[in-house]
Protein backbone atom coordinates (compact mmCIF):
# COMPACT_ATOMS: atom_id res chain seq x y z
CA UNK A 1 0.00 0.00 0.00
CA UNK A 2 1.13 3.12 -0.73
CA UNK A 3 2.31 5.78 1.94
CA UNK A 4 0.05 8.49 3.13
CA UNK A 5 3.53 10.87 2.17
CA UNK A 6 4.03 9.41 -1.31
CA UNK A 7 0.28 10.18 -2.29
CA UNK A 8 0.25 13.73 -0.71
CA UNK A 9 3.35 14.22 -2.68
CA UNK A 10 1.76 12.73 -5.98
CA UNK A 11 -1.62 15.32 -4.97
CA UNK A 12 1.23 18.38 -4.62
CA UNK A 13 2.73 17.68 -7.53
CA UNK A 14 -0.34 17.28 -9.89
CA UNK A 15 -2.04 20.77 -8.04
CA UNK A 16 1.37 22.81 -9.22
CA UNK A 17 0.94 21.14 -12.72
CA UNK A 18 -2.53 22.16 -13.07
CA UNK A 19 -1.80 25.95 -11.83
CA UNK A 20 1.20 25.87 -13.88
CA UNK A 21 -0.94 24.95 -16.81
CA UNK A 22 -3.32 27.35 -16.23
CA UNK A 23 -1.02 30.34 -15.52
CA UNK A 24 0.36 29.26 -19.37
CA UNK A 25 -3.52 29.83 -20.48
CA UNK A 26 -3.55 33.39 -19.26
CA UNK A 27 -0.33 34.48 -20.28
CA UNK A 28 0.12 32.92 -23.56
CA UNK A 29 -3.65 31.90 -24.62
CA UNK A 30 -3.62 32.41 -28.35
CA UNK A 31 -2.52 29.04 -30.14
CA UNK A 32 -1.77 29.26 -34.24
CA UNK A 33 -2.49 25.99 -36.81
CA UNK A 34 1.33 26.28 -37.01
CA UNK A 35 2.10 25.32 -33.34
CA UNK A 36 -0.67 22.83 -33.58
CA UNK A 37 1.62 21.15 -36.64
CA UNK A 38 4.81 21.42 -34.71
CA UNK A 39 3.29 20.25 -31.43
CA UNK A 40 1.96 16.89 -33.56
CA UNK A 41 5.25 16.47 -35.16
CA UNK A 42 7.19 16.56 -32.09
CA UNK A 43 4.75 14.97 -30.13
CA UNK A 44 5.38 11.75 -32.16
CA UNK A 45 8.89 12.18 -32.38
CA UNK A 46 9.24 12.08 -28.43
CA UNK A 47 6.31 8.94 -28.37
CA UNK A 48 9.09 7.12 -30.30
CA UNK A 49 11.78 8.31 -28.54
CA UNK A 50 10.08 7.86 -24.79
CA UNK A 51 9.18 4.67 -25.69
CA UNK A 52 12.79 3.47 -26.56
CA UNK A 53 13.44 4.78 -22.94
CA UNK A 54 16.03 3.11 -20.68
CA UNK A 55 16.03 1.48 -17.32
CA UNK A 56 18.18 3.05 -15.07
CA UNK A 57 17.73 1.24 -11.88
CA UNK A 58 16.53 -1.89 -10.04
CA UNK A 59 15.45 -0.52 -7.21
CA UNK A 60 12.70 -1.60 -4.74
CA UNK A 61 10.36 1.30 -5.86
CA UNK A 62 10.70 -0.25 -9.19
CA UNK A 63 13.46 1.58 -10.63
CA UNK A 64 14.35 5.00 -12.30
CA UNK A 65 13.26 5.36 -16.17
CA UNK A 66 15.25 7.69 -18.61
CA UNK A 67 14.84 8.70 -22.41
CA UNK A 68 15.88 11.47 -24.80
CA UNK A 69 12.02 12.33 -25.40
CA UNK A 70 13.39 15.56 -23.24
CA UNK A 71 14.60 16.42 -26.72
CA UNK A 72 11.34 17.19 -28.82
CA UNK A 73 9.48 18.39 -25.91
CA UNK A 74 11.80 21.00 -25.65
CA UNK A 75 12.24 21.94 -29.04
CA UNK A 76 8.48 21.92 -29.17
CA UNK A 77 8.46 24.41 -26.39
CA UNK A 78 10.99 26.27 -28.21
CA UNK A 79 8.61 26.08 -31.30
CA UNK A 80 5.45 26.49 -29.67
CA UNK A 81 5.95 28.08 -26.19
CA UNK A 82 2.38 28.20 -25.34
CA UNK A 83 -0.62 25.63 -23.48
CA UNK A 84 -0.15 23.49 -26.96
CA UNK A 85 3.10 21.71 -26.22
CA UNK A 86 2.08 21.37 -22.38
CA UNK A 87 -1.21 19.24 -23.89
CA UNK A 88 1.12 18.00 -26.38
CA UNK A 89 3.46 16.53 -23.39
CA UNK A 90 0.73 15.16 -21.05
CA UNK A 91 -0.75 13.36 -24.23
CA UNK A 92 2.39 11.26 -24.83
CA UNK A 93 3.03 10.68 -21.04
CA UNK A 94 -0.92 9.24 -21.09
CA UNK A 95 0.22 7.06 -23.99
CA UNK A 96 3.24 5.89 -22.99
CA UNK A 97 1.95 5.16 -19.16
CA UNK A 98 -1.02 3.23 -20.79
CA UNK A 99 1.50 1.25 -22.73
CA UNK A 100 4.02 0.38 -20.67
CA UNK A 101 1.49 -0.73 -18.01
CA UNK A 102 2.35 1.64 -15.28
CA UNK A 103 0.26 1.21 -11.69
CA UNK A 104 -2.22 4.02 -11.62
CA UNK A 105 -0.51 5.96 -9.10
CA UNK A 106 2.81 5.88 -10.81
CA UNK A 107 1.71 6.72 -14.28
CA UNK A 108 -0.49 9.39 -12.33
CA UNK A 109 2.84 10.90 -11.06
CA UNK A 110 4.76 10.60 -14.40
CA UNK A 111 1.60 12.57 -15.82
CA UNK A 112 1.57 15.22 -14.01
CA UNK A 113 5.50 15.56 -12.95
CA UNK A 114 6.36 16.05 -16.99
CA UNK A 115 3.58 18.17 -17.41
CA UNK A 116 4.80 20.60 -14.50
CA UNK A 117 8.04 20.77 -15.68
CA UNK A 118 7.47 21.72 -19.37
CA UNK A 119 4.86 24.33 -18.07
CA UNK A 120 7.20 25.22 -15.77
CA UNK A 121 10.10 25.35 -18.12
CA UNK A 122 7.99 26.93 -21.08
CA UNK A 123 7.20 30.42 -18.20
CA UNK A 124 10.64 30.34 -17.53
CA UNK A 125 11.08 31.16 -21.38
CA UNK A 126 8.54 33.73 -21.92
CA UNK A 127 9.99 35.13 -18.80
CA UNK A 128 13.37 36.04 -20.28
CA UNK A 129 11.61 37.28 -23.37
CA UNK A 130 11.54 33.83 -25.31
CA UNK A 131 9.21 33.59 -28.61
CA UNK A 132 8.46 31.18 -31.03
CA UNK A 133 11.51 30.14 -33.23
CA UNK A 134 9.00 30.16 -36.21
CA UNK A 135 9.21 33.97 -35.69
CA UNK A 136 11.75 34.80 -37.93
CA UNK A 137 13.54 31.12 -36.88
CA UNK A 138 16.41 32.42 -34.80
CA UNK A 139 17.23 31.02 -31.93
CA UNK A 140 17.34 32.56 -28.38
CA UNK A 141 19.93 31.08 -26.73
CA UNK A 142 19.55 33.00 -23.18
CA UNK A 143 15.59 31.80 -23.35
CA UNK A 144 16.52 28.48 -24.85
CA UNK A 145 19.30 28.11 -21.81
CA UNK A 146 16.26 28.87 -18.91
CA UNK A 147 14.25 26.54 -20.52
CA UNK A 148 16.78 23.66 -20.21
CA UNK A 149 17.69 24.32 -16.53
CA UNK A 150 13.98 24.60 -15.44
CA UNK A 151 13.17 21.30 -17.13
CA UNK A 152 15.66 19.84 -16.14
CA UNK A 153 15.77 21.07 -12.29
CA UNK A 154 11.97 20.64 -12.23
CA UNK A 155 12.54 17.09 -13.70
CA UNK A 156 14.90 16.31 -11.49
CA UNK A 157 13.79 17.50 -8.30
CA UNK A 158 10.36 15.70 -8.65
CA UNK A 159 11.34 12.64 -9.20
CA UNK A 160 14.08 12.53 -6.13
CA UNK A 161 11.52 13.55 -4.08
CA UNK A 162 9.09 10.74 -4.79
CA UNK A 163 12.00 8.10 -4.71
CA UNK A 164 12.93 9.62 -1.60
CA UNK A 165 9.91 9.54 0.21
CA UNK A 166 9.26 5.85 -0.66
CA UNK A 167 11.91 4.73 -0.26
CA UNK A 168 13.18 5.87 3.07
CA UNK A 169 15.93 7.51 1.45
CA UNK A 170 17.80 11.22 1.71
CA UNK A 171 16.35 13.35 -0.89
CA UNK A 172 19.94 14.65 -1.44
CA UNK A 173 21.30 10.80 -1.62
CA UNK A 174 18.65 10.06 -4.16
CA UNK A 175 19.50 12.95 -6.50
CA UNK A 176 23.15 12.58 -6.84
CA UNK A 177 22.94 8.97 -7.29
CA UNK A 178 20.24 9.81 -10.12
CA UNK A 179 21.94 12.59 -11.79
CA UNK A 180 25.93 13.37 -11.13
CA UNK A 181 26.51 10.94 -13.65
CA UNK A 182 25.22 12.21 -16.67
CA UNK A 183 26.19 15.92 -17.03
CA UNK A 184 28.51 15.26 -19.57
CA UNK A 185 25.49 13.53 -21.70
CA UNK A 186 23.27 16.72 -20.79
CA UNK A 187 26.20 19.34 -22.53
CA UNK A 188 25.54 17.12 -26.04
CA UNK A 189 21.87 16.86 -25.48
CA UNK A 190 21.32 20.98 -25.49
CA UNK A 191 22.68 21.71 -29.22
CA UNK A 192 20.69 18.62 -30.18
CA UNK A 193 17.25 20.64 -28.95
CA UNK A 194 18.49 23.91 -30.91
CA UNK A 195 19.20 22.21 -33.89
CA UNK A 196 16.05 20.61 -33.90
CA UNK A 197 13.73 23.50 -33.26
CA UNK A 198 15.91 25.41 -35.94
CA UNK A 199 15.52 22.37 -38.59
CA UNK A 200 11.58 22.39 -38.01
CA UNK A 201 11.70 26.23 -38.61
CA UNK A 202 13.74 26.29 -41.40
CA UNK A 203 12.48 22.33 -43.51
CA UNK A 204 9.41 21.31 -41.48
CA UNK A 205 8.52 18.01 -40.12
CA UNK A 206 10.43 16.03 -42.67
CA UNK A 207 13.96 17.95 -41.70
CA UNK A 208 12.64 17.47 -38.05
CA UNK A 209 12.55 13.33 -38.53
CA UNK A 210 15.47 13.62 -40.10
CA UNK A 211 17.24 15.41 -37.27
CA UNK A 212 15.22 12.59 -35.02
CA UNK A 213 17.87 10.24 -36.29
CA UNK A 214 20.62 11.70 -34.25
CA UNK A 215 18.62 10.99 -31.23
CA UNK A 216 18.54 7.19 -31.68
CA UNK A 217 22.43 8.09 -31.38
CA UNK A 218 22.74 9.84 -28.76
CA UNK A 219 19.87 7.17 -27.18
CA UNK A 220 22.54 4.40 -27.96
CA UNK A 221 25.08 6.54 -26.56
CA UNK A 222 23.51 6.34 -22.97
CA UNK A 223 22.60 2.48 -23.72
CA UNK A 224 25.78 1.56 -24.33
CA UNK A 225 27.82 3.38 -21.19
CA UNK A 226 24.67 2.05 -19.22
CA UNK A 227 25.19 -1.66 -20.99
CA UNK A 228 28.83 -1.30 -20.02
CA UNK A 229 28.48 -0.35 -16.36
CA UNK A 230 25.80 -2.59 -15.55
CA UNK A 231 27.48 -5.62 -17.09
CA UNK A 232 30.81 -4.91 -14.99
CA UNK A 233 28.83 -4.19 -11.41
CA UNK A 234 27.03 -7.53 -12.10
CA UNK A 235 30.32 -9.08 -13.00
CA UNK A 236 31.77 -7.97 -9.80
CA UNK A 237 28.53 -8.44 -7.70
CA UNK A 238 29.04 -12.56 -9.23
CA UNK A 239 32.39 -12.96 -8.46
CA UNK A 240 31.52 -12.02 -4.75
CA UNK A 241 28.53 -13.91 -4.68
CA UNK A 242 30.91 -17.10 -5.55
CA UNK A 243 33.57 -16.32 -2.80
CA UNK A 244 30.81 -15.96 -0.21
CA UNK A 245 29.18 -19.00 -1.00
CA UNK A 246 31.79 -20.74 0.24
CA UNK A 247 30.75 -19.13 4.51
CA UNK A 248 27.17 -19.62 5.11
CA UNK A 249 28.17 -16.89 7.70
CA UNK A 250 28.97 -14.22 5.33
CA UNK A 251 26.55 -14.78 2.34
CA UNK A 252 26.05 -11.17 1.34
CA UNK A 253 28.67 -9.70 3.63
CA UNK A 254 30.72 -7.76 1.11
CA UNK A 255 27.72 -5.86 -0.37
CA UNK A 256 26.18 -4.94 2.91
CA UNK A 257 30.01 -3.62 3.44
CA UNK A 258 29.87 -1.82 0.47
CA UNK A 259 26.30 0.08 1.42
CA UNK A 260 27.93 0.49 4.40
CA UNK A 261 31.30 2.19 3.17
CA UNK A 262 29.33 4.13 1.18
CA UNK A 263 27.22 5.48 4.00
CA UNK A 264 30.38 6.40 5.85
CA UNK A 265 31.86 8.05 3.07
CA UNK A 266 29.33 10.49 2.54
CA UNK A 267 29.34 11.04 6.47
CA UNK A 268 33.42 12.34 5.99
CA UNK A 269 32.12 14.30 3.44
CA UNK A 270 33.75 12.50 0.50
CA UNK A 271 32.16 13.47 -3.18
CA UNK A 272 29.76 11.04 -4.69
CA UNK A 273 32.37 9.92 -7.10
CA UNK A 274 34.67 9.37 -4.42
CA UNK A 275 32.54 7.67 -2.43
CA UNK A 276 31.16 5.55 -5.00
CA UNK A 277 34.58 3.95 -5.74
CA UNK A 278 35.08 3.53 -1.68
CA UNK A 279 31.94 1.36 -2.35
CA UNK A 280 33.31 -1.04 -5.17
CA UNK A 281 36.94 -1.25 -3.12
CA UNK A 282 34.63 -2.29 -0.08
CA UNK A 283 32.85 -4.79 -2.66
CA UNK A 284 35.91 -6.15 -3.67
CA UNK A 285 37.72 -6.28 -0.27
CA UNK A 286 37.55 -10.20 0.33
CA UNK A 287 38.12 -11.09 -3.24
CA UNK A 288 40.87 -12.76 -2.48
CA UNK A 289 39.39 -15.55 -0.55
CA UNK A 290 38.67 -17.27 -3.70
CA UNK A 291 42.46 -18.66 -3.56
CA UNK A 292 41.31 -22.39 -2.61
CA UNK A 293 44.31 -22.01 -0.12
CA UNK A 294 41.13 -20.67 2.02
CA UNK A 295 39.12 -23.03 1.06
CA UNK A 296 38.79 -24.90 3.65
CA UNK A 297 40.11 -22.63 6.57
CA UNK A 298 36.07 -20.46 5.45
CA UNK A 299 34.50 -23.75 6.00
CA UNK A 300 35.54 -24.50 9.38
CA UNK A 301 33.26 -24.54 12.16
CA UNK A 302 35.52 -23.79 15.38
CA UNK A 303 38.13 -21.17 16.09
CA UNK A 304 41.42 -21.13 14.33
CA UNK A 305 44.84 -22.32 14.94
CA UNK A 306 47.58 -19.33 15.18
CA UNK A 307 48.87 -20.74 11.11
CA UNK A 308 45.25 -20.48 9.67
CA UNK A 309 44.72 -16.64 11.22
CA UNK A 310 48.20 -16.35 9.75
CA UNK A 311 47.13 -17.95 6.48
CA UNK A 312 43.65 -15.49 6.46
CA UNK A 313 45.93 -12.58 7.43
CA UNK A 314 47.23 -12.30 3.86
CA UNK A 315 43.98 -12.66 2.22
CA UNK A 316 44.27 -8.43 1.60
CA UNK A 317 47.25 -8.81 -0.30
CA UNK A 318 45.38 -12.02 -2.47
CA UNK A 319 42.94 -9.22 -3.16
CA UNK A 320 45.11 -6.97 -3.81
CA UNK A 321 46.43 -8.86 -6.56
CA UNK A 322 43.37 -10.01 -7.76
CA UNK A 323 41.57 -5.98 -8.29
CA UNK A 324 45.27 -4.51 -9.27
CA UNK A 325 44.38 -6.97 -12.81
CA UNK A 326 41.63 -4.70 -13.85
CA UNK A 327 43.20 -1.64 -15.05
CA UNK A 328 40.09 0.43 -14.79
CA UNK A 329 39.68 -0.47 -10.58
CA UNK A 330 43.45 0.28 -9.56
CA UNK A 331 42.67 3.87 -7.66
CA UNK A 332 41.28 1.08 -5.28
CA UNK A 333 44.34 -1.14 -5.07
CA UNK A 334 45.72 0.35 -1.54
CA UNK A 335 42.10 0.56 -0.20
CA UNK A 336 41.85 -2.96 -0.68
CA UNK A 337 45.08 -4.25 0.37
CA UNK A 338 44.88 -1.95 3.90
CA UNK A 339 41.35 -2.27 4.93
CA UNK A 340 43.01 -4.56 7.86
CA UNK A 341 45.48 -1.85 9.18
CA UNK A 342 44.57 -0.70 12.60
CA UNK A 343 44.94 2.80 13.60
CA UNK A 344 47.55 2.14 15.92
CA UNK A 345 49.43 0.77 13.94
CA UNK A 346 48.84 -3.15 15.14
CA UNK A 347 47.02 -4.25 11.86
CA UNK A 348 48.16 -6.74 8.61
CA UNK A 349 49.45 -6.67 5.99
CA UNK A 350 51.87 -4.09 6.09
CA UNK A 351 51.40 -2.75 10.09
CA UNK A 352 50.52 0.84 8.87
CA UNK A 353 49.27 3.66 11.67
CA UNK A 354 47.17 6.60 11.44
CA UNK A 355 47.19 8.77 8.39
CA UNK A 356 49.89 6.46 6.36
CA UNK A 357 46.40 4.24 6.37
CA UNK A 358 44.36 4.95 2.76
CA UNK A 359 41.10 7.00 3.80
CA UNK A 360 39.10 4.74 1.93
CA UNK A 361 40.99 1.93 3.99
CA UNK A 362 39.90 3.35 6.92
CA UNK A 363 36.11 3.72 6.29
CA UNK A 364 35.82 0.18 4.77
CA UNK A 365 37.44 -1.05 8.31
CA UNK A 366 34.29 0.81 10.22
CA UNK A 367 32.14 -1.09 7.49
CA UNK A 368 33.94 -4.14 7.61
CA UNK A 369 33.28 -3.86 11.28
CA UNK A 370 29.74 -2.90 11.65
CA UNK A 371 28.64 -5.83 9.24
CA UNK A 372 30.55 -8.30 11.46
CA UNK A 373 28.96 -6.81 14.83
CA UNK A 374 25.25 -6.96 13.50
CA UNK A 375 25.54 -10.44 11.95
CA UNK A 376 24.62 -13.57 14.10
CA UNK A 377 27.86 -15.38 14.68
CA UNK A 378 27.65 -19.35 15.75
CA UNK A 379 28.94 -18.11 18.87
CA UNK A 380 26.86 -14.72 19.54
CA UNK A 381 23.96 -13.00 18.14
CA UNK A 382 23.73 -9.96 16.51
CA UNK A 383 24.74 -6.37 18.41
CA UNK A 384 22.30 -4.06 18.55
CA UNK A 385 23.07 0.51 17.64
CA UNK A 386 23.68 0.61 21.20
CA UNK A 387 26.07 -2.10 21.12
CA UNK A 388 27.44 -1.22 18.42
CA UNK A 389 28.43 2.66 19.69
CA UNK A 390 29.49 1.34 22.64
CA UNK A 391 32.20 -0.87 20.94
CA UNK A 392 33.60 1.65 18.62
CA UNK A 393 34.09 4.20 21.19
CA UNK A 394 35.61 1.38 23.26
CA UNK A 395 38.31 0.56 20.32
CA UNK A 396 38.54 4.37 19.00
CA UNK A 397 41.94 5.23 18.51
CA UNK A 398 43.13 1.71 18.52
CA UNK A 399 41.31 -0.16 15.50
CA UNK A 400 39.54 3.47 14.56
CA UNK A 401 40.51 6.46 13.28
CA UNK A 402 39.17 8.45 16.31
CA UNK A 403 38.15 11.45 13.40
CA UNK A 404 35.78 9.38 11.62
CA UNK A 405 34.52 7.37 14.55
CA UNK A 406 33.62 11.08 16.20
CA UNK A 407 32.08 11.99 13.00
CA UNK A 408 30.10 8.38 12.29
CA UNK A 409 28.69 8.71 15.77
CA UNK A 410 27.83 12.50 15.99
CA UNK A 411 25.83 11.63 12.59
CA UNK A 412 22.30 11.94 12.52
CA UNK A 413 22.60 8.59 9.49
CA UNK A 414 24.51 6.46 12.03
CA UNK A 415 20.95 4.30 12.11
CA UNK A 416 21.18 4.07 8.05
CA UNK A 417 24.16 1.74 9.08
CA UNK A 418 21.49 -0.95 10.89
CA UNK A 419 18.96 -0.36 8.06
CA UNK A 420 20.09 -4.42 6.63
CA UNK A 421 21.52 -7.09 8.80
CA UNK A 422 22.53 -10.72 7.52
CA UNK A 423 18.90 -11.44 8.17
CA UNK A 424 17.80 -9.01 5.53
CA UNK A 425 18.46 -8.90 1.66
CA UNK A 426 19.64 -5.39 0.15
CA UNK A 427 17.96 -3.87 -2.89
CA UNK A 428 19.27 -4.95 -5.79
CA UNK A 429 21.19 -1.55 -6.67
CA UNK A 430 22.89 -0.95 -9.83
CA UNK A 431 26.11 1.63 -9.84
CA UNK A 432 25.27 2.96 -13.43
CA UNK A 433 24.36 6.47 -15.22
CA UNK A 434 21.23 8.22 -14.68
CA UNK A 435 19.49 10.06 -16.88
CA UNK A 436 19.07 13.44 -14.91
CA UNK A 437 16.62 15.06 -17.74
CA UNK A 438 14.13 12.70 -18.89
CA UNK A 439 13.79 10.80 -15.12
CA UNK A 440 10.23 9.17 -14.50
CA UNK A 441 9.65 6.99 -11.36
Amino acid sequence: MMKRSVQTYIIAIALLASASVALLIWTAPVVSAADIRAVLTLGVIALITHLMGLSLSRSSAGGVNGSVSFVPFLASAAISPNWATTVGVMGVSVIVQIVRRRPLSRGIFNIFQHTLSVSLAILAYRLVGGTSVLDGGTLQYVALGALFLTFSAVNSLSVSGVVSLSENRRFWDVWTENNLGTLAYDLIALPVIAVLAWVYAKYGASGAFVVAVSLLGLRELYNVNLQLDRANQELLELMVAAIEARDPYTSGHSRRVSEHAKVIAQIVGLRPTLAKRVGIAALLHDVGKIHEVFAPILLKPGRLTEEENAIMQTHPIKSEELVSKVSQLRDIVPAVRHHHENWDGTGYPDGLAGDRIPLASRIIMFADTIDAMTSDRPYRKALDATAVRSELMKHRGRQFDPTICDALLSSGRFDELFRYSSHQSLPHTQEVPRLRLASQA
